[in-house]
């Protein structure tokens, strides 16, 4: 079995813990030298790859990989007495802990550490590092274990689960509807299981214990500019708090809500957005897929693909992007810009004002356009729908499925015969089994369908929090719901729109691919057509 050592979180007193929070999450001894982990001859691990996280989690409650088992390492566990464990319902069943183990001492886990012997005399796992840390170093680190995740949960009573839902102040309003009627219904359903108030329950596992809680959702609704989001959310906390954010639906940016998540420490899971913050590095935050920033990899491939092939496909002159200010698009032309740019094609951006409603415009960022030019359109109905009265004189055209409204997306029959979709998601024939489920629920509930995406994927993110909750029993630590669902979530089958939503340690986007499809008219059917893809789901 292997011992996970490493914490974040102050024990209190006068110990100074920061150099155990530097051992832990970062694998520095001091800000110049690495901490360094070793196994026997054939070497060991240094720095941030000998960090106790990697293998402990931030939460330090431990894992699990095949038959690997990391136990857990916080404090309460490490010292705590195996006499006490199978009525104390202060210790909830976490997977990996042994209560028959002796428990350790200050000096029992240092030599654990140092020198990989339990308290009970046996050899830790080879997979377990020693590491030959001094005196204070060690001080330091077993400080920081005992306090990690060792604080109140924010959000959690005895009786109750605490949830929050934010929506910025640009979204339609028959969105925001359909996703809080998902919600409503969703909590409201898992609400009727528990009648009578709370009860608690006892395996027939030692530890194994659960309170069933009630679910409640508050509704954060912002407004004003979006500099103005994060005080406001502080000042929602304050009043509120909860023990995670679940799904929410964004517009035109969603970075305050992703950075207000990050300082807080506060795990926000699959939010309704189109442009997601691109950075894995942050823990608490979880998206379906990168949205637009993934149509725009999507694209990249393509056109990286075809330069590499000039023989086979027509020569590219140069990428024309055209995008409306201020909305996601914009984002979504300079990341595929610098793909293109990187990659030697010359790309030119034309830019729509954002509150304009001239058809001119448009008119105008389409002109002077050639057969060899490849043009990438970031733009939602509104504008797509006076495409009509221009001809297209690209033969390659891109343009976003997610802007777009995908299969439904409003293109002139001209400009259909030559675009290429950007389609994030299973295609429809495929995900139809796998959207039964939501369907199925939304007609039992009686909601009617106005965005079946929006819809689909907030009924999974509730599904996807109920499961990972299941799973952790009572252990409520912000960082193990984040751990917790990182496991589960490769398990699950049903996923509506979505073939496969898995998340590794470091990875913070669960659909990974997409692919890029055409309209084509169906033969054996009058006036009908579908979108078929032009080749297999590709993860660019």
């Amino acid at each position: 079995m292997v011992l996970l050592l490493c914490v974040p979180n102050v024990f209190g007193g006068d110990k100074d813990t920061s150099t155990g929070e530097a051992i832990y999450r970062r694998g520095e001894l001091t800000s110049t030298v690495p901490l360094r982990g070793y196994r026997d001859e054939s070497g060991g691990v240094e720095g941030v790859r000998a960090a106790c996280m990697n293998c402990h989690r931030p939460s330090g409650l431990g894992t699990s990989e095949g038959r690997v088992v990391v136990p857990p390492i916080i404090g309460k566990y490490l010292f705590r007495s195996h006499s006490t464990n199978v009525k104390d319902m202060s210790l909830p069943h976490v997977s990996g802990y042994r209560s028959t183990r002796e428990p350790y001492t200050e000096e029992t886990l240092a030599r654990a550490i140092r020198e990989g012997v339990d308290p009970n005399g046996r050899t830790l796992s080879y997979l377990m590092p020693r590491y030959p840390l001094d005196g204070a170093s060690m001080s330091s680190l077993i400080g920081y274990l005992k306090g990690l995740s060792a604080s109140v949960v924010p959000g959690v009573s005895a009786d109750t689960l605490h949830f929050a839902t934010i929506i910025t102040p640009d979204v339609d309003p028959t969105k925001r509807q359909a996703m809080l009627d998902v919600m409503n219904h969703f909590f409201a359903d898992k609400n009727a299981f528990i009648r009578g108030g709370a009860r608690s329950m006892h395996s027939n596992r030692e530890i194994e214990y659960r309170v069933s809680r009630r679910w409640q959702l508050h509704v954060w609704q912002l407004s004003g500019e979006p500099g103005q989001w994060e005080q406001q959310l502080r000042e929602k906390l304050a009043a509120e708090p909860v023990f995670a954010v679940i799904s929410g639906l964004g517009g035109r940016t969603w970075a305050p809500i992703h950075h207000f998540c990050v300082t807080e420490k506060l795990p926000c899971l699959l939010p309704n957005v189109d442009l997601p913050v691109d950075a894995e590095d942050d823990f608490y935050p979880v998206y379906f897929s990168r949205g637009v920033l993934l149509e725009a990899d999507l694209i990249a491939h393509s056109l990286v693909g075809q330069a590499a092939s000039p023989n086979v496909h027509p020569r590219i002159a140069r990428l024309v992007q055209v995008y409306r200010q201020g909305d996601v698009g914009e984002s979504a032309s300079s990341a595929l810009t610098a793909l293109a740019r990187a990659s030697g094609i010359t790309v030119e951006n034309r830019q729509l004002r954002q509150e304009s409603t001239d058809q001119q415009e448009l008119t105008l960022a389409l002109s002077n356009l050639s057969p060899d030019d490849a043009l990438a359109l970031w733009l939602r109905p509104a504008d797509l729908q006076y495409l009509a009265t221009i001809a297209p004189k690209s033969t390659m055209v891109f343009v976003s499925g997610i802007m777009a409204g995908m299969e439904h997306a409003p293109l002139p029959d001209a400009w259909r015969s030559v675009a290429k979709l950007t389609y994030p998601v299973d295609l429809p024939e495929l995900r139809k089994v796998r959207m039964n489920f939501p369907r199925s629920w939304l007609n039992i509930k009686h909601l009617p369908i106005v965005d079946e995406r929006i819809q689909s994927d907030t009924y999974v993110a509730c599904g996807i929090l109920a499961e990972t909750l299941t799973e952790m029993l009572d252990s409520f630590v912000p960082d193990y719901l984040i751990e917790r669902l990182e496991v589960m979530l490769s398990h699950r089958l049903v996923n509506g729109y979505y073939p496969r939503l898995s998340l590794a340690p470091g990875q913070r986007f669960g659909s990974k691919g997409g692919y890029l499809v055409h309209f084509e008219q169906i033969r054996n059917g009058a006036n009908k057509e579908s979108i078929v893809a032009d080749s297999e789901w590709t993860v660019p």
